[in-house]
Parts: structure tokens; sequence; C-alpha cells
């Protein structure tokens, strides 16, 4: 990807607007077709598109507006998965899920929702996967010996997948695990577990692990000091952690350990709808800068813009990318 130094892009997710909330939510009722709703995706889509190009984000996202959650929009494509849709009345509920024998392999048919995208933006793209890890916290496991037995098997079949999305041109793929935050003992295994969803997928490949964002607002707390040293061992090229909600303490981790991996810097609180100045964010991204090379650095919100109003989102969008501008012209870019 011939992007410019800074370059700036979504963690994931876009916001939520408040009609297809309401829609959604009526196709669980029963009251609107499959048909209908997945037209109703494909305006949403095209709408969120268009405000990263116009916000001038360098790599965009489909915003995520088909998921109604980050678990269930893979959970009900995962073979071998039990699904209750009965067990879901609003749309951001997460479905009760149960695994009662082995996995078996099977396409999940994720690259023609990124193929959309491609057709609609002439922008680098990016497609979010959520992780094995954070898939089994939520499924509950009649069948497999472990939770790292579980997750194994979801990563060997979602490895198919992610060279499948390769083959469909996604070259920048992001690997949500937000569960590491509130599982910190299970980081050894969660880190194995992603080293196999990643073995042989050729495109380059970031994880997210954040503190949680359900509601906007954080599921726990901490340090990202229980990475470490575990995460060196990813196969990743790419850390994404948050930064502006918490403060920047943590880059002294980067520091300490010499973290080989670019850095995806948040630099927008997504759990505040006070809309940060371009100054601000340019400040975030000075100090960044001490701590990992500018070349190594990508910039972006904290989490996803899910909870966020659509003018909020996208005006933090817009001083996020001015932000950058401030910093990349200091740097002579």
């Amino acid at each position: 990807m011939k992007l410019p130094i800074l370059p700036t892009t979504m963690v994931g997710s876009y916001s939520m607007p408040g009609w297809l909330e309401r829609l959604k939510t009526e196709y669980f009722a029963r009251r609107i077709s499959r048909a209908d709703l997945d037209e109703i995706h494909d305006t949403a889509v095209k709408a969120a598109i268009k405000d990263q190009e116009i916000a001038g984000l360098d790599v965009v996202t489909d915003g995520e507006l088909r998921r109604d959650n980050m678990i269930d929009y893979f959970v009900e494509k995962l073979p071998g998965v039990q699904v209750d849709r009965s067990s879901k009345k609003f749309y951001y509920d997460f479905y009760d899920s149960e695994v009662l024998g082995k996995i078996p392999m099977a396409a999940l048919g994720l690259a023609e929702d990124f193929k959309f995208l491609l057709a609609n933006t002439a922008r680098d793209a990016k497609i979010s996967i959520t992780g094995p890890h954070s898939l089994t916290k939520r499924i509950r496991n009649k069948h497999y010996p472990s939770d790292e037995a579980l997750a194994t098997d979801i990563a060997r079949v979602m490895n198919m997948e992610l060279k499948e999305l390769v083959k469909a041109g996604a070259k920048f793929i992001q690997i949500d695990e937000p569960y590491y935050s509130g599982f910190p003992e299970d980081i050894t295994w969660g880190v194995k577990v992603l080293n196999m969803l990643v073995e042989g997928v050729q495109a380059k490949i970031a994880v997210h692990i954040c503190y949680g964002n359900r509601y906007g607002k954080p599921s726990w707390e901490g340090s990202y000091r229980y990475l470490f040293p575990a995460i060196l061992d990813a196969k990743v090229q790419q850390l994404s952690l948050e930064f502006a909600r918490r403060g920047g303490e943590d880059l002294d981790l980067f520091r300490e350990f010499k973290v080989p991996f670019e850095l995806g810097a948040g630099v927008i609180d997504v759990k505040d709808q006070t809309v940060e100045t371009a100054d601000i964010v340019a400040e975030r991204i000075r100090k960044t800068i001490k701590a990992v090379p500018a070349e190594k650095l990508f910039i972006l919100p904290d989490c996803g813009l899910f909870h966020l109003p659509r003018d909020v989102a996208f005006a933090k969008l817009c001083v996020m990318v001015e932000g950058a501008r401030i910093v990349r012209k200091e740097l002579g870019q």
C-alpha cells in the first residue's frame, strides 16, 4: 500500500444510525425480509464509506454496519455452532449459541461483503475480523476440553476464510481481540491461536486490543503490561491499541520491550462525545512518536465509532485527519 506517513483509518465500525438500529430490530421481529435488510445494509455501508472519504481517511472500512455486534456476524456463519435465533429480540443482543461437536471446515462467506467495499471506493481498504479468543468467550462450549481447544478449531476454520479474503483483494486485515483484556491469564495461548489464524495469510495483519466498548463503556480497566512479553511472539505486523481515553503511559512498554511491530495508535476518545481539536490530536501523535518512529505509526480512534452519533463520529474523524496533517507537515512530509 502506497500510503503517506501517519496514515489514518478507523478501527472498524462507524456510527450506527438510529433508523438502522430500528430496522435491524424489525428484522428480528420478522416485520421486514432479509432481502429488504440486505438492501438497507448496502445503502448504509455506501454512506459510511462516503463519510470516511470526505473526512479524508487514507484506509477505509465498510463501517461494519452489516454487523449487530462484534460477535454474531461471525457466530451465525461458523459451521457447527448452534444458534438460537429466537434468543435475540433487540439487534444489539448476543445470540444464545453453543458448540455440541467438533467444528467442521466450511466457508463463512465473508469475502462478498469485502468485495462490496472494494467496489464502492478507490481508497485502500481493510476488513476487521473478530478473533478466536473473543468468539470463544461468547459461545457455550459443550464439546471441547478447554477454551483453547475450541479457539484452536475456530482459528483453523477462519484461517481458510482469511485466505479467501486475500484472494478477494484484502491487503490489510485486522483481528479484533478485546477479550484479551478481560482474560489476561489467556494471553499465552491466545497468541498461539492468533498465529494459527493468520498462518500463511499474505496480507498486512494488525491485532486490535482494547478494553471493551459495549454501549460506549469500557468493560475492563488496567494496563497493557499483561500483553508482554507474550504478544511479541504474535505473527502480525501491527498492534492497534487505545491511548486517547487511557493516556499514553503504556507507550513506555514499546521502549522497554523494543516492540518490533507497527503501532495503530488510538488518538480519538470514542467514549466521550466531546470532539477533540486538531491540536489535541496532533499533540497525542507527537507523544506517540517519542516511543514509536513515525514511519511505523498508523493513526486511528481508540475503538469503533459504533455508539457515537453520526455528526460526532464524522467530526472526530475530520479532526483526526487534520491532526495527522499537522504532524506530517512538521515532519516535512
